[in-house]
Protein backbone atom coordinates (compact mmCIF):
# COMPACT_ATOMS: atom_id res chain seq x y z
CA UNK A 1 0.00 0.00 0.00
CA UNK A 2 1.07 3.58 -0.60
CA UNK A 3 0.81 6.50 1.82
CA UNK A 4 1.89 10.12 1.67
CA UNK A 5 3.43 9.86 5.14
CA UNK A 6 4.32 6.91 7.36
CA UNK A 7 4.98 7.65 11.03
CA UNK A 8 6.89 5.00 13.00
CA UNK A 9 6.25 5.21 16.75
CA UNK A 10 3.07 6.13 18.59
CA UNK A 11 4.45 8.17 21.47
CA UNK A 12 4.26 11.91 22.07
CA UNK A 13 6.24 12.89 18.97
CA UNK A 14 4.66 10.28 16.71
CA UNK A 15 1.08 11.10 17.65
CA UNK A 16 1.70 14.80 17.10
CA UNK A 17 3.45 14.12 13.80
CA UNK A 18 0.49 12.05 12.59
CA UNK A 19 -1.94 14.79 13.63
CA UNK A 20 0.09 17.53 11.94
CA UNK A 21 0.59 15.56 8.73
CA UNK A 22 -3.06 14.54 8.36
CA UNK A 23 -4.21 18.07 9.24
CA UNK A 24 -2.25 19.31 6.24
CA UNK A 25 -3.97 16.91 3.87
CA UNK A 26 -1.63 13.93 3.73
CA UNK A 27 -2.72 10.32 3.81
CA UNK A 28 -1.03 9.05 6.96
CA UNK A 29 -0.22 5.65 8.43
CA UNK A 30 0.86 5.51 12.09
CA UNK A 31 2.70 2.31 13.03
CA UNK A 32 3.59 1.07 16.49
CA UNK A 33 5.14 -2.22 17.54
CA UNK A 34 3.21 -2.35 20.82
CA UNK A 35 -0.40 -3.18 21.48
CA UNK A 36 -1.37 0.39 22.36
CA UNK A 37 -0.21 3.93 21.69
CA UNK A 38 1.15 6.56 24.06
CA UNK A 39 2.42 4.17 26.72
CA UNK A 40 5.27 6.38 27.93
CA UNK A 41 3.05 9.43 27.69
CA UNK A 42 0.55 7.60 29.87
CA UNK A 43 2.99 7.30 32.78
CA UNK A 44 4.53 10.75 32.43
CA UNK A 45 4.16 13.31 35.19
CA UNK A 46 3.48 10.60 37.72
CA UNK A 47 0.54 9.38 35.66
CA UNK A 48 -0.89 12.90 35.36
CA UNK A 49 0.92 13.91 32.12
CA UNK A 50 2.85 17.15 32.34
CA UNK A 51 1.97 18.21 28.76
CA UNK A 52 4.28 21.25 28.60
CA UNK A 53 5.77 24.11 30.59
CA UNK A 54 4.51 27.69 30.50
CA UNK A 55 7.90 29.42 30.66
CA UNK A 56 9.08 31.88 28.01
CA UNK A 57 11.01 30.35 25.12
CA UNK A 58 14.47 31.39 26.35
CA UNK A 59 13.72 29.87 29.78
CA UNK A 60 12.48 26.69 28.14
CA UNK A 61 15.74 26.40 26.23
CA UNK A 62 17.75 26.85 29.46
CA UNK A 63 15.89 23.88 30.92
CA UNK A 64 16.85 21.71 27.93
CA UNK A 65 20.62 21.55 28.51
CA UNK A 66 21.05 18.84 25.89
CA UNK A 67 21.16 20.91 22.67
CA UNK A 68 18.08 22.95 23.49
CA UNK A 69 19.14 25.75 21.14
CA UNK A 70 18.45 23.44 18.20
CA UNK A 71 14.75 23.82 19.02
CA UNK A 72 14.45 27.55 18.29
CA UNK A 73 13.32 26.87 14.70
CA UNK A 74 10.91 24.15 15.80
CA UNK A 75 9.46 26.39 18.51
CA UNK A 76 8.91 29.07 15.87
CA UNK A 77 6.52 26.58 14.21
CA UNK A 78 4.88 25.14 17.31
CA UNK A 79 5.89 26.18 20.82
CA UNK A 80 4.63 25.58 24.34
CA UNK A 81 1.89 28.21 24.04
CA UNK A 82 0.73 26.52 20.84
CA UNK A 83 0.68 23.20 22.69
CA UNK A 84 -1.53 24.70 25.40
CA UNK A 85 -3.87 26.15 22.77
CA UNK A 86 -3.88 22.86 20.86
CA UNK A 87 -5.08 20.83 23.85
CA UNK A 88 -7.62 23.37 25.02
CA UNK A 89 -9.16 23.48 21.54
CA UNK A 90 -9.51 19.70 21.79
CA UNK A 91 -11.46 20.15 25.01
CA UNK A 92 -8.66 19.38 27.50
CA UNK A 93 -8.58 22.12 30.12
CA UNK A 94 -5.12 22.65 31.59
CA UNK A 95 -3.89 24.04 34.89
CA UNK A 96 -0.53 25.51 35.81
CA UNK A 97 1.36 24.19 38.82
CA UNK A 98 4.74 25.00 40.35
CA UNK A 99 7.56 26.11 38.04
CA UNK A 100 5.25 26.50 35.05
CA UNK A 101 4.26 22.83 34.73
CA UNK A 102 1.01 22.35 32.82
CA UNK A 103 -1.33 19.43 33.63
CA UNK A 104 -4.83 18.44 32.53
CA UNK A 105 -7.36 19.43 35.18
CA UNK A 106 -8.43 15.79 35.29
CA UNK A 107 -4.96 14.89 36.61
CA UNK A 108 -5.11 11.85 34.33
CA UNK A 109 -2.61 11.12 31.56
CA UNK A 110 -5.24 8.87 29.99
CA UNK A 111 -7.24 11.99 29.12
CA UNK A 112 -4.35 13.29 27.02
CA UNK A 113 -3.51 9.96 25.37
CA UNK A 114 -7.12 9.14 24.47
CA UNK A 115 -7.71 12.62 23.04
CA UNK A 116 -4.58 12.48 20.86
CA UNK A 117 -5.48 9.04 19.50
CA UNK A 118 -9.05 10.17 18.85
CA UNK A 119 -7.77 13.20 16.94
CA UNK A 120 -5.49 11.03 14.78
CA UNK A 121 -8.49 8.90 13.83
CA UNK A 122 -10.81 11.88 13.39
CA UNK A 123 -8.45 13.37 10.83
CA UNK A 124 -8.48 10.15 8.81
CA UNK A 125 -5.05 8.77 9.63
CA UNK A 126 -4.76 4.99 9.77
CA UNK A 127 -3.38 3.37 12.92
CA UNK A 128 -1.80 -0.07 13.04
CA UNK A 129 -0.52 -1.50 16.33
CA UNK A 130 1.44 -4.72 16.86
CA UNK A 131 3.31 -3.86 13.64
CA UNK A 132 7.04 -3.77 14.35
CA UNK A 133 9.12 -2.21 11.58
CA UNK A 134 12.16 -4.14 10.38
CA UNK A 135 13.73 -1.34 8.34
CA UNK A 136 13.16 1.96 6.60
CA UNK A 137 13.79 1.55 2.87
CA UNK A 138 15.68 3.90 0.54
CA UNK A 139 16.59 4.21 -3.11
CA UNK A 140 18.89 6.73 -4.79
CA UNK A 141 19.10 8.91 -1.70
CA UNK A 142 15.34 9.03 -1.17
CA UNK A 143 12.97 7.32 1.23
CA UNK A 144 10.73 4.69 -0.33
CA UNK A 145 8.84 3.40 2.71
CA UNK A 146 9.21 0.71 5.37
CA UNK A 147 9.34 -3.05 5.59
CA UNK A 148 7.61 -4.71 8.54
CA UNK A 149 9.04 -7.70 10.38
CA UNK A 150 6.19 -9.70 8.88
CA UNK A 151 7.77 -9.03 5.48
CA UNK A 152 5.04 -6.65 4.32
CA UNK A 153 6.29 -3.61 2.42
CA UNK A 154 4.59 -0.23 2.72
CA UNK A 155 5.42 2.59 0.30
CA UNK A 156 5.82 6.28 1.04
CA UNK A 157 8.08 9.12 -0.03
CA UNK A 158 8.03 10.50 3.53
CA UNK A 159 8.83 8.45 6.64
CA UNK A 160 8.90 10.01 10.10
CA UNK A 161 10.87 8.04 12.69
CA UNK A 162 9.53 8.79 16.18
CA UNK A 163 10.54 5.56 17.88
CA UNK A 164 12.02 7.12 21.03
CA UNK A 165 15.26 6.47 22.91
CA UNK A 166 16.30 3.61 25.19
CA UNK A 167 14.88 4.77 28.51
CA UNK A 168 11.80 3.17 30.09
CA UNK A 169 11.95 0.17 27.71
CA UNK A 170 8.79 -1.48 29.08
CA UNK A 171 6.86 1.24 27.22
CA UNK A 172 8.37 0.05 23.94
CA UNK A 173 11.20 2.58 23.87
CA UNK A 174 14.06 0.20 23.08
CA UNK A 175 16.17 2.17 20.63
CA UNK A 176 15.02 0.47 17.42
CA UNK A 177 15.30 3.65 15.38
CA UNK A 178 19.04 4.12 15.86
CA UNK A 179 19.82 1.22 13.52
CA UNK A 180 17.50 2.63 10.86
CA UNK A 181 19.19 6.02 11.16
CA UNK A 182 22.64 4.45 10.85
CA UNK A 183 21.50 2.50 7.79
CA UNK A 184 20.65 5.86 6.23
CA UNK A 185 24.16 7.11 6.98
CA UNK A 186 23.44 9.01 10.18
CA UNK A 187 25.77 9.02 13.18
CA UNK A 188 24.52 8.37 16.70
CA UNK A 189 26.19 10.33 19.48
CA UNK A 190 26.99 8.30 22.58
CA UNK A 191 23.87 7.30 24.49
CA UNK A 192 23.74 7.85 28.24
CA UNK A 193 21.13 8.03 31.01
CA UNK A 194 19.73 11.41 32.06
CA UNK A 195 17.12 12.32 34.66
CA UNK A 196 18.15 9.22 36.58
CA UNK A 197 19.03 8.51 40.25
CA UNK A 198 22.65 8.70 41.41
CA UNK A 199 24.54 5.75 42.89
CA UNK A 200 26.98 5.89 45.81
CA UNK A 201 28.85 3.46 48.07
CA UNK A 202 29.46 5.92 50.89
CA UNK A 203 29.32 4.07 54.24
CA UNK A 204 26.15 5.92 55.29
CA UNK A 205 24.52 4.87 52.00
CA UNK A 206 25.62 1.24 52.28
CA UNK A 207 24.44 1.09 55.90
CA UNK A 208 21.08 2.57 54.80
CA UNK A 209 21.11 4.91 57.82
CA UNK A 210 19.75 7.75 55.70
CA UNK A 211 17.46 5.64 53.50
CA UNK A 212 14.09 7.30 53.01
CA UNK A 213 15.20 10.70 54.30
CA UNK A 214 13.60 13.44 52.19
CA UNK A 215 15.16 16.89 52.10
CA UNK A 216 13.09 19.90 51.06
CA UNK A 217 14.44 23.04 49.41
CA UNK A 218 18.11 22.16 49.60
CA UNK A 219 20.93 22.69 47.12
CA UNK A 220 22.75 19.90 45.29
CA UNK A 221 26.03 20.60 43.50
CA UNK A 222 28.30 18.53 41.28
CA UNK A 223 32.06 19.25 41.61
CA UNK A 224 34.91 18.45 39.28
CA UNK A 225 38.12 16.85 40.64
CA UNK A 226 39.75 20.30 40.91
CA UNK A 227 37.06 21.52 43.28
CA UNK A 228 35.18 23.67 40.76
CA UNK A 229 31.39 23.51 40.80
CA UNK A 230 29.99 22.09 37.55
CA UNK A 231 26.32 22.73 38.29
CA UNK A 232 23.95 23.40 41.18
CA UNK A 233 20.23 22.77 41.49
CA UNK A 234 17.89 23.70 44.30
CA UNK A 235 14.81 21.77 45.31
CA UNK A 236 13.92 18.41 46.82
CA UNK A 237 15.80 15.12 47.03
CA UNK A 238 15.72 11.80 48.84
CA UNK A 239 18.32 9.33 50.11
CA UNK A 240 17.78 5.77 48.86
CA UNK A 241 19.37 2.39 49.55
CA UNK A 242 21.65 2.89 46.54
CA UNK A 243 22.27 6.65 46.54
CA UNK A 244 20.26 9.77 45.76
CA UNK A 245 16.99 10.38 43.97
CA UNK A 246 14.37 13.09 43.73
CA UNK A 247 14.08 16.08 41.35
CA UNK A 248 17.45 17.77 41.94
CA UNK A 249 19.38 14.49 41.97
CA UNK A 250 17.83 13.64 38.59
CA UNK A 251 18.74 17.06 37.23
CA UNK A 252 22.34 16.64 38.32
CA UNK A 253 22.66 13.15 36.85
CA UNK A 254 23.74 14.11 33.32
CA UNK A 255 26.52 16.29 34.77
CA UNK A 256 27.73 13.37 36.89
CA UNK A 257 27.83 11.12 33.81
CA UNK A 258 29.67 13.73 31.75
CA UNK A 259 32.06 14.58 34.61
CA UNK A 260 33.06 10.96 35.15
CA UNK A 261 33.79 10.58 31.46
CA UNK A 262 35.52 13.94 30.96
CA UNK A 263 37.88 13.57 33.91
CA UNK A 264 38.19 9.77 33.61
CA UNK A 265 37.64 9.18 37.31
CA UNK A 266 35.85 6.41 39.17
CA UNK A 267 33.77 8.74 41.32
CA UNK A 268 32.87 12.38 41.61
CA UNK A 269 31.74 14.57 44.49
CA UNK A 270 28.26 15.94 44.87
CA UNK A 271 27.35 18.00 47.90
CA UNK A 272 24.17 18.92 49.72
CA UNK A 273 23.62 22.47 50.95
CA UNK A 274 21.19 22.09 53.84
CA UNK A 275 20.71 25.85 54.26
CA UNK A 276 20.98 27.29 50.74
CA UNK A 277 19.56 30.70 51.71
CA UNK A 278 22.37 31.40 54.21
CA UNK A 279 26.13 31.93 53.95
CA UNK A 280 28.61 29.89 55.99
CA UNK A 281 28.96 32.77 58.45
CA UNK A 282 25.20 33.09 58.78
CA UNK A 283 24.85 29.35 59.42
CA UNK A 284 27.61 29.57 62.05
CA UNK A 285 25.96 32.49 63.87
CA UNK A 286 22.44 31.11 63.59
CA UNK A 287 23.25 27.66 64.98
CA UNK A 288 25.55 29.02 67.67
CA UNK A 289 22.77 31.35 68.82
CA UNK A 290 20.46 28.37 69.22
CA UNK A 291 22.92 26.67 71.57
CA UNK A 292 23.41 29.92 73.49
CA UNK A 293 19.68 30.14 74.15
CA UNK A 294 19.73 26.68 75.77
CA UNK A 295 23.28 26.41 77.16
CA UNK A 296 22.70 23.25 79.18
CA UNK A 297 21.15 21.25 76.38
CA UNK A 298 23.23 18.82 74.29
CA UNK A 299 23.92 20.17 70.81
CA UNK A 300 22.53 17.07 69.10
CA UNK A 301 19.10 17.92 70.54
CA UNK A 302 19.33 21.63 69.75
CA UNK A 303 20.25 21.03 66.12
CA UNK A 304 17.05 19.00 65.60
CA UNK A 305 15.18 22.29 65.31
CA UNK A 306 16.99 23.31 62.12
CA UNK A 307 18.55 20.17 60.62
CA UNK A 308 17.30 16.70 59.60
CA UNK A 309 17.64 14.56 62.72
CA UNK A 310 19.00 11.53 60.82
CA UNK A 311 21.89 13.59 59.50
CA UNK A 312 22.99 15.19 62.76
CA UNK A 313 25.30 12.35 63.93
CA UNK A 314 27.08 12.40 60.53
CA UNK A 315 27.39 16.19 60.52
CA UNK A 316 28.86 16.26 64.02
CA UNK A 317 31.19 13.34 63.30
CA UNK A 318 32.59 15.02 60.19
CA UNK A 319 33.06 18.24 62.16
CA UNK A 320 34.91 16.56 65.02
CA UNK A 321 32.19 17.40 67.55
CA UNK A 322 30.74 15.22 70.28
CA UNK A 323 26.96 14.90 70.36
CA UNK A 324 26.86 15.56 74.11
CA UNK A 325 28.63 18.91 73.99
CA UNK A 326 26.84 21.97 75.38
CA UNK A 327 27.26 25.67 74.68
CA UNK A 328 29.75 26.29 77.48
CA UNK A 329 32.39 23.94 76.07
CA UNK A 330 31.85 24.33 72.33
CA UNK A 331 35.12 24.61 70.36
CA UNK A 332 34.54 27.50 67.95
CA UNK A 333 36.86 26.18 65.22
CA UNK A 334 34.99 22.89 65.02
CA UNK A 335 31.69 24.77 65.08
CA UNK A 336 32.80 26.73 62.01
CA UNK A 337 33.67 23.40 60.40
CA UNK A 338 30.11 22.23 61.15
CA UNK A 339 28.76 25.33 59.41
CA UNK A 340 30.89 24.56 56.38
CA UNK A 341 29.67 20.94 56.26
CA UNK A 342 26.05 22.07 56.59
CA UNK A 343 26.69 24.15 53.49
CA UNK A 344 28.61 21.41 51.68
CA UNK A 345 27.84 17.91 52.91
CA UNK A 346 30.00 15.74 50.61
CA UNK A 347 28.85 12.53 48.95
CA UNK A 348 31.02 10.52 46.54
CA UNK A 349 28.94 9.09 43.72
CA UNK A 350 30.27 6.61 41.21
CA UNK A 351 27.56 6.89 38.58
CA UNK A 352 23.87 6.49 38.00
CA UNK A 353 21.35 3.76 37.48
CA UNK A 354 21.21 2.35 33.94
CA UNK A 355 19.80 4.03 30.85
CA UNK A 356 16.84 1.64 31.09
CA UNK A 357 16.10 3.09 34.54
CA UNK A 358 16.39 6.69 33.33
CA UNK A 359 13.44 8.91 32.50
CA UNK A 360 15.24 10.36 29.47
CA UNK A 361 17.89 9.19 27.00
CA UNK A 362 20.90 11.43 26.47
CA UNK A 363 22.57 11.35 23.07
CA UNK A 364 20.98 10.26 19.82
CA UNK A 365 20.97 11.23 16.15
CA UNK A 366 23.61 13.87 15.47
CA UNK A 367 21.78 17.17 15.03
CA UNK A 368 24.28 18.41 12.43
CA UNK A 369 22.62 15.92 10.09
CA UNK A 370 19.07 17.22 10.68
CA UNK A 371 17.44 20.36 9.26
CA UNK A 372 16.17 22.21 12.38
CA UNK A 373 13.37 23.90 10.43
CA UNK A 374 11.82 20.73 9.05
CA UNK A 375 13.28 17.79 11.03
CA UNK A 376 14.24 16.25 7.68
CA UNK A 377 17.46 14.31 7.27
CA UNK A 378 20.17 16.19 5.41
CA UNK A 379 21.39 12.83 4.08
CA UNK A 380 18.24 11.14 2.79
CA UNK A 381 15.36 12.99 1.19
CA UNK A 382 11.96 12.29 2.74
CA UNK A 383 13.35 10.88 6.01
CA UNK A 384 12.35 12.77 9.17
CA UNK A 385 13.18 12.32 12.84
CA UNK A 386 11.48 13.73 15.93
CA UNK A 387 11.30 13.25 19.68
CA UNK A 388 13.71 11.45 21.95
CA UNK A 389 15.60 9.69 19.16
CA UNK A 390 17.30 13.04 18.50
CA UNK A 391 20.31 14.19 20.52
CA UNK A 392 18.12 16.49 22.64
CA UNK A 393 17.36 16.10 26.32
CA UNK A 394 15.89 18.33 29.00
CA UNK A 395 15.05 18.27 32.67
CA UNK A 396 11.82 16.76 33.92
CA UNK A 397 9.04 19.30 34.27
CA UNK A 398 7.41 19.31 30.84
CA UNK A 399 10.52 20.16 28.83
CA UNK A 400 11.14 16.84 27.08
CA UNK A 401 7.51 16.42 26.12
CA UNK A 402 7.49 19.99 24.77
CA UNK A 403 10.48 19.11 22.58
CA UNK A 404 8.71 15.94 21.43
CA UNK A 405 5.45 17.69 20.53
CA UNK A 406 7.27 20.56 18.82
CA UNK A 407 9.61 18.43 16.71
CA UNK A 408 6.75 16.03 15.95
CA UNK A 409 4.59 18.87 14.69
CA UNK A 410 7.41 20.24 12.53
CA UNK A 411 8.17 16.82 11.08
CA UNK A 412 4.51 16.08 10.34
CA UNK A 413 3.81 19.46 8.77
CA UNK A 414 6.86 19.36 6.52
CA UNK A 415 6.47 15.73 5.56
CA UNK A 416 2.91 16.49 4.45
CA UNK A 417 4.09 19.44 2.38
CA UNK A 418 6.07 17.06 0.17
Amino acid sequence: MNYDVIVVGGGSAGLMAAIAASKHGASVLLLDKGDKLGRKLGISGGGRCNVTNNKDTDELIKHIPGNGRFLYSSFANFNNRDIIDFFEKLGIRLKEEDNGRMFPVTDKAKTVVDTLIAQVRKQGAEIRVNCPVDQVTFSDGRTTGVRLRSGEKLSSTAVIVASGGKSVPHTGSTGDGYAWAEAAGHTITELFPTEVPLTSNEPFIVSKELQGLSLRDVGLSVWNPKGKRIVEHRGDMIFTHFGLSGPIALRCSQFVVKGLKQFQVGNIEVSVDLMPADSVDEVYSRTLKLTELEPKKAIKNILKTCLPEKMIPLLLQQSGLSESLTYDNLPRQEWMQLAKIIKRFPIRVYGTLSIEDAFVTGGGINLKEIDPRTMESKLVSGLYFCGEILDIHGYTGGYNITAAFSTGYSAGTNAASR
